[in-house]
């Protein structure tokens, strides 16, 4: 297992209503949007910063939406979030 995260962290975005799509292999997978989510990301912050002290660098995931099956090794994986450069990882 791992979990890919950028080759940057956007700080200057505002997280509450962003297009969210996996394609695997090109194929469209997934297709969401940041304002779907169950929790806000203010309320998330929030509610873990009670209970922990939160640093810059610090990662907060919130999940997935449904669409995403298994994958094997040779898989293109792309991610795309409104705003942002792709982020593409081929599975291993």
């Amino acid at each position: 297992m791992s979990t890919p995260l950028g080759p940057y962290v956007a700080t200057k975005i505002d997280p509450n209503e962003l297009s969210i799509q996996l394609f695997q292999n090109g194929q469209l997978r997934q297709n969401s949007n940041t304002k779907q989510l169950i929790f806000k990301p203010a309320e998330l912050v929030r509610f873990i910063s009670t209970n922990m002290t939160l640093l810059p660098g610090d990662v907060i995931l919130t999940g997935t939406p449904s669409g995403i099956g298994p994958i094997q090794s040779g898989d293109r994986l792309e991610v795309r979030i409104q705003g942002l450069a792709p982020l593409v990882n081929s599975v291993k």
